[in-house]
């Protein structure tokens, strides 16, 4: 194995292709390219073309001279990976390249049932589900039963040499899933000698604190005929509290008051004002309090509550002022804990044969410790029968007023309907944690080669994977054993208090006490506990086998190709424990399923020169790829992708390219066969507000919920407050069909030799996902119920996915899968990098990446016909209307290198919902948002109106900025080796983004999620 002369054709390819034709975002390692690049320049053999010749990049695994590829390409090299100072891959890809967004991560799954401690990225905003992560060009096995989710921290930091990643559609190059794009991480393959790297950080406020060690090895055997690679990673993230961040520890519940059109915050007294009142006085209290609060309703004048272990009678109307702020229980950031190991091996069985075989594992912890279980007389908890499975619910009800721990004052205060309301905080039961311990195994193997001649490759290769979770959630309430120990009575001693159900009794029921802190025992904590489990099994079988090589040839050179077959298998195993399974507890259904499919696929192909050294035309050439696949499953048909593609270079330097591709992404075993299943997800009631005579949208069809209609009817004054408790379960739908995307690419990338070491690409982009499976969000299946045309009740689909309880409550909107009309997203990439040589003071490197998105959409089917949602712009989904990343690197003797970079975000609103709130238009009945109407009451004079209308307060966010500087210091060891110093400082100005109303501790994790400036420092060796 000629393993200099490979990596030299390698970074040959990267250096010269990467650069002459500019891809999205060049990140790539000038002082690790530049040299060898030279060296092969000065030294070019007929060998060394050939291997050039071969080179393959991702999107394609046809054989290229350079990387000429139709689709953009962007590269995050060695260098700018180490100098983010960060221990995330998926955090430094969302840092340094604007078309990536976060997925699933630590500072945003805090209330996630089963993405805590995974680590994805989501391109363009389309979905981690349509983005495919490969590991080395492969398919990798599933970190989540949710979808195709593959978490980068369960791979080596060490064994990562550099990512490149394709934005658009790549389903014809490697299968489903690829709609949005590919990231493709790429593996050492070249380095050798023995490094080890140790890394820490924290905030300078404190809390967020890192720790990172990585163990790599690399060397080739057997006269050079192998390579051996190994690579280890431990790596611990801390995770940031409530107690850690002075902006977590403001209470707000904020509203805007149409009334007298200014800006609000509940109080003690109520809402004010935020013109009258101070910070100070803002106030987030809720009554699950550890002593527990009695007798809370609106009918009872005397309201109870324990301070303590000292009964009150205060409570009604000081809950702001006795309750407590629920947020200290929220972590900002969850802390994680994961190890992963990796080994490479490939090796020459002859001149001809060469054998690969790479294999990793990674075992991950994370932590949540939450609050303990607030809980309360109608807090409802769903259940299945075991046998039919039809839906059910339990609560735990009112505390009897003859129960025998009830004290005295309280049982003759006189309660309504001798109903003794509760709610509490269970403290002794323990703080609810979720543990979740995730494994992850990757394998294949492989045999590759050349024949006829030595002028077509062939590669065969097999891939295992398997990815377990074993979560426990711990501390949670089982709500029928609750309603059983509150039920209780003396005994026949008359002294001995016992649960009043002898069946209750006969199960080890223990009466339980809940007034006062402390009055739980722990034998009553014990017997309504639950500690429910999720365990996971997923995994992956692929077998893949190709050929590649030059058809014929043309006058403008050879036809390239590519033929190949694809088999794949994917299973997953759901089991869940009973009171997990059938529920009655606090925590969520989540009901045992299990799944699997199998793919047949079939690839092909060819890249056309058409013209080359013509005028107007150095070079002319298509590309065009198909990919078919049969999947076992009937609802799925053949699933068709194929890309075609056009770069013409009409001079040295030029190059305009275009691309069209169709591509397909099936559903997943849980889009089609998930029962429902547990979920929260936050929104707004329509309801909000409702009296016998209000106006405002829906309000007619509210008046006709029979739980509202029942508490109007009892109460003329009756105003209905949201007490929504965000509940969402997912479920499954058999009736899906495969989406469909057609992408659209157009771009220009210069490299002019008038201005040498400077490079721009722009790139136009439209991807529109037709029948893409997807949920309708909450707001908008509740104004589909209320506030449509069609009537509310049984006949209106949407009303059926909504239940509330007497209060008038929702507390379930059920959350179905659907091919959904379209979802479209259209933008720009610009990308520039730009090198400078200093001469004796070393050199520069310039680079800039910006990404404009001029459209974000979701079109679907309503009951009024088809209704378009715009996105961009809009802070809840997180997408912004533009973003862009810029560096500048000072290199120096190939001792120094620092770096100063720049991100921006844009300026969005909050939300759609407060977008329609504050500013819809009238419609023929002269409703609308606030801000018209009140222009409306102006213009006609009436007394409603309010001159000089207060703007809503938190409804702009503003434009962000954050600036880093990390410097790298590298010095020669006596004894052949090297040792390199290096810190930094992320988040320089401290910048963490606007006071976010609903976010984590007043942060959003698009700013940071509240870690603010981070300061890192440590050292690697190597031998």
């Amino acid at each position: 194995m000629n393993k200099k002369l490979i990596t030299i054709a390698i970074q040959t390819a990267i250096m010269g292709g990467a650069l002459s034709l500019a891809p999205q975002s060049y990140a790539a390692d000038d002082k690790e390219i530049e040299k060898p690049t030279l060296e092969a320049a000065a030294t070019e053999t007929a060998d060394e073309q050939k291997i050039q010749e071969k080179i393959t990049v991702t999107g394609s695994r046809l054989r290229r001279d350079s990387f000429s590829v139709a689709t953009p390409l962007a590269i995050l090299g060695r260098d700018s990976i180490e100098d983010t100072g960060l221990g995330s891959l998926s955090e430094i890809l969302v840092e340094e390249l604007p078309q990536i967004s976060e997925g699933s991560s630590n500072s945003n799954s805090q209330s996630s049932v089963q993405n805590t401690g995974l680590s994805t990225i989501d391109l363009r905003d389309l979905g981690t589900n349509r983005t495919l992560t490969l590991i080395d060009g492969r398919r990798t096995v599933s970190n989540s039963y949710s979808g195709n989710y593959v978490s980068l921290s369960t791979i080596p930091s060490g064994m990562v040499k550099r990512v490149e990643v394709i934005t658009g559609g790549a389903s014809a190059a490697y299968g489903s899933d690829a709609v949005a794009g590919v990231v493709n991480i790429i593996t050492q393959d070249s380095k050798e000698g023995l490094s080890f790297k140790a890394r820490g950080g924290e905030s300078t406020e404190g809390g967020a604190k890192e720790f990172t060690l990585d163990l790599d090895y690399g060397t080739d055997f057997a006269d050079g005929r192998g390579y051996m690679y190994f690579s280890t990673t431990y790596d611990k993230q801390y995770g940031l509290s409530y107690w850690d961040r002075d902006r977590a520890q403001q209470e707000n519940v904020y509203r805007y008051d149409d009334g007298e059109m200014c800006n609000q915050m509940l109080t003690e007294q109520g809402y004010q004002c935020m013109r009258d009142i101070t910070e100070a006085d803002w106030r987030d209290r809720s009554d699950g309090i550890n002593g527990g609060v009695f007798g809370e309703s609106s009918r009872n004048d005397t309201q109870f509550w324990y301070d303590g272990q000292t009964l009150r009678n205060d409570w009604k109307g000081n809950e702001e002022k006795y309750g407590i702020h629920t947020d200290q229980f929220v972590m900002l950031k969850v802390p994680d804990e994961a190890i992963s190991t990796a080994i490479k091996v490939n090796f020459d069985l002859n001149d001809d044969i060469q054998s690969y075989f790479q294999v990793q594992y990674s075992e991950n912890r994370s932590i949540n410790n939450k609050s303990p279980e607030d809980e309360y007389e109608s807090a409802y908890a769903l259940t299945l029968d075991p046998e039919t499975g039809e839906p059910g619910r339990v609560r735990p009800g009112y505390i009897p007023i003859d129960n025998p721990y009830v004290p005295e004052e309280i049982a003759n205060s006189g309660l309504y309907k001798d109903r003794i309301y509760w709610d509490r905080r269970f403290a002794e039961v323990g703080n609810v944690t979720t543990d979740n311990t995730r494994t992850t195994l990757r394998s294949w193997a492989g045999l590759q080669g050349t024949m006829f001649d030595d002028d077509w490759d062939w590669d065969v290769s097999v891939g295992y994977g398997k990815s377990t979770q074993e979560q426990t959630r711990y501390n949670e309430l089982n709500t029928i054993k609750v309603a059983n120990a509150l039920d209780a009575e003396y005994a026949a001693d008359g002294t001995t208090i016992q649960c009043a159900s002898e069946e209750a009794r006969a199960d080890g029921c223990v009466p339980l006490n809940l007034f006062g802190e402390g009055s739980i025992t722990t034998e009553a904590a014990n017997y309504i506990r639950s500690n429910p489990t999720i365990s996971t099994d997923i995994e992956q079988l692929n077998l893949v086998g190709y050929v590649a090589g030059d058809l014929f040839e043309m006058p403008a050179g050879n036809v390239a190709s590519v033929f190949g077959v694809e088999y794949r298998k994917d299973s997953q195993d759901l089991r869940t424990s009973e009171e997990q399974q059938y529920g009655g507890i606090t925590f969520n259904v989540v009901p045992s399923f299990s799944g699997e499919v199998d793919v047949w696929e079939a690839f092909a192909e060819v890249s056309v020169p058409l013209l080359r050294d013509v005028t107007a035309a150095k070079s002319l050439s298509a590309e065009l790829s198909v990919r078919v696949a049969d999947y076992s499953w009937s609802g799925t048909g053949l699933v068709e992708s194929y890309k075609t593609g056009l770069m013409w270079e009409p001079a040295e330097g030029y190059l305009i390219r275009g691309n069209y591709s169709r591509a397909q992404r099936a559903p997943t075993i849980t889009d089609l066969e998930s029962p429902p299943r547990g979920d929260y997800d936050s929104f707004d009631d329509i309801c909000d507000g409702v009296t016998a005579t209000s106006t405002k949208a829906g309000h007619d069809n509210c008046r006709l919920e029979p739980s509202i209609a029942a508490l109007i009817a009892e109460d003329p004054n009756f105003e209905y407050e949201d007490g929504n408790n965000s509940y969402s379960p997912n479920t499954g739908n058999p009736d899906l069909k495969e989406e469909t995307a057609d992408t659209y690419t157009f771009g220009v990338t210069m490299s002019p030799s008038f201005l040498e070491g400077f490079n721009l690409a722009v790139d136009y982009y439209d991807i529109a996902v037709s029948d893409a499976i997807a949920q309708i969000d909450n707001a908008d299946i509740i104004d589909q119920c209320y506030n449509s045309s069609t009537a509310w009740g049984a006949s209106n689909s949407f009303c059926n996915d909504i239940t509330r309880n007497d209060e008038g409550d929702i507390i379930e909107i059920l959350q179905r899968s659907y091919n959904v009309d379209e979802l479209r997203t259209r933008g720009l990439d610009i990308a520039a990098v730009y090198s400078y040589d200093l001469d004796s003071y070393g050199s520069l490197k310039f680079k800039a990446d910006y990404t404009h998105v001029y459209e974000y959409s979701k079109t679907f089917e309503t009951n009024d016909g088809q209704q378009v949602n715009e996105y961009s712009g809009d802070l809840d989904n997180g997408i912004f209307e533009d973003k862009a990343s810029a560096s500048v690197t000072w290199y120096y003797d190939d001792s120094w290198r620092v770096r100063w970079s720049t991100k921006f975000k844009g300026s969005l609103i909050s939300s759609l919902d407060e977008q329609k709130d504050y500013y819809a238009p009238l419609d023929e009945d002269g409703v609308g948002g606030y801000f018209p109407m009140n222009d409306a009451a102006c213009a006609k004079g009436e007394d409603t109106c309010i001159d000089n209308p207060e703007a809503p307060e938190f409804y702009n966010i503003s434009a962000y900025f954050r600036h880093d500087i990390s410097i790298s210091y590298t010095m020669d060891l006596a004894k052949s080796g090297e040792i390199r110093f290096f810190g930094g400082l992320n988040n320089i100005f401290d910048n963490q983004g606007d006071f976010i109303i609903g976010g984590k501790g007043n942060y959003s994790s698009k700013y940071g999620g509240g870690k603010g400036r981070f300061a890192y420092a440590g050292a690697e060796f190597k031998f």
